[in-house]
């Protein structure tokens, strides 16, 4: 298969190991990947939620395939934004990173008629997928996430150090990083902002971005 990859270096590779032996193109940026979307039979857009209005360069794309990362922006919002008038199919999938290469592709879509789709396009990807609802955040993301914020907490009172914390974690629950680690390996920019819009989303406490957090975020800016 032709795979347009739209996104980082680092999202290419993760594809490449994920996804083995097929024909890729990176393209970092929406304008310059457009002339190549014809031309490839499937598209992982691993950024258009930083650049939502981005969704209009699928709109007269009737021939595209195109994987959307939606663990920040759900695919209703999208296609809200272009008017719902996408004719690109449109599959949403957890692309934040360390999360692409596991054995199972967290993917989403609108309409159950896409289903059959989806599953055609899997097996031509040699993964297994597991459908889960169009909700911002998703299922794992957003678990991890939060494991990753109540653990800031935890070190914001003062009770454990973060390696104490990571430790902790790895050998009481079998995780396979603690939650320091893991924030490290998915970046804390993408943990905060996938907080942020599941706490606008849901209005849930559980949700709330403990403030230290929030302050190692507004640092790295």
């Amino acid at each position: 298969m032709n795979l347009l990859i739209i996104g980082e270096e680092n999202n290419l590779e993760e594809c490449r190991r994920k996804f083995g032996n097929h024909h890729y193109t990176l393209e970092h940026d929406h304008r310059e990947a457009e002339r190549f979307i014809t031309g490839s039979d499937l598209v992982f857009d691993f950024v258009l939620d930083e650049e939502p209005y981005q969704i209009e360069i699928y709109t007269s794309r009737a021939e595209a395939r195109v994987f959307v990362n939606t663990a920040k922006i759900s695919l209703a919002e999208l296609s809200n934004i272009a008017n719902h008038q996408v004719a690109a199919r449109l599959f949403g999938f957890n692309g934040l990173p360390t999360f692409v290469e596991r054995n199972i592709l967290e993917v989403c879509v609108l309409q159950e008629a896409d289903i059959p789709l989806l599953d055609e396009l899997c097996k031509s990807l040699n993964t297994e997928y597991l459908l889960v609802d169009d909700r911002v955040g998703m299922v794992s993301p957003r678990i991890v996430s939060m494991i990753i914020n109540e653990a800031y907490y935890t070190v914001q009172e003062g009770t454990a150090t973060r390696e104490d914390i990571d430790q902790a974690m790895k050998l009481g629950t079998n995780y396979p990083y603690g939650p320091f680690e893991w924030c490290r390996r998915i970046g804390i920019k993408h943990v905060y902002e996938l907080l942020e819009a599941v706490y606008e989303d849901t209005h849930d406490d559980r949700y709330r971005i403990c403030p230290l957090l929030k302050k190692e975020y507004l640092l790295l800016k």
